[in-house]
């Protein structure tokens, strides 16, 4: 029992590493020539004097949107790991951890409907932008954060608590 609880919550912390390098780091929208754009700022690299200049993201409506659900979705997970950790000290044997399930299903749908809102409304977004490009690595690690808090909350729901 105590293996199971030591991967699951070794689980819950790495989609916690990858929801916060997914929300904070730079890399959501790739340009050719070391460009790079994230959910905050538009970085645009200078080779006349070799530094980056980072300005604020356009006001789009989409961007806030998946903004909102990215900083949600950890603010989610960070509750339903601190629930699991006080449901495994508190709880009394036979309990199931059903609050820590669906806080981390919650998680997972926030995440969900941001990447794929991102997906579908690129255009929009990066109306201001010169085309070409590829979606980040940050992107792809908020897709991978997905299905991982996905099966973290159907795991916790199925968990119970024995000594």
């Amino acid at each position: 029992m105590s293996l199971l609880l030591l991967v699951v919550s070794a689980v819950h912390i790495l989609i916690l590493v990858l929801l916060f390098v997914a929300t904070l780091d730079k890399s959501w929208w790739t340009l050719p020539g070391k460009e790079s754009l994230n959910l905050w700022y538009d970085c645009t690299w200078n080779s006349d004097n070799k530094t980056w200049a980072c300005s604020n993201v356009s006001e789009n409506g989409w961007l806030k949107a998946v903004q909102a659900l990215m900083v949600l979705s950890l603010i989610l997970c960070c509750l339903s790991f601190i629930l699991f950790m006080f449901q495994l000290y508190t709880m009394r044997r036979g309990g199931l951890f059903y609050a820590t399930g669906l806080c981390q299903l919650c998680t997972s749908v926030a995440v969900f409907t941001g990447a794929l809102i991102y997906a579908i409304h690129a255009e929009e977004i990066l109306a201001e932008r010169p085309p070409g490009g590829s979606f980040g690595y940050c992107f792809a690690l908020a897709w991978v954060a997905f299905p991982l808090a996905l099966a973290s909350g159907i795991i916790y729901i199925h968990l119970r608590k024995r000594e």
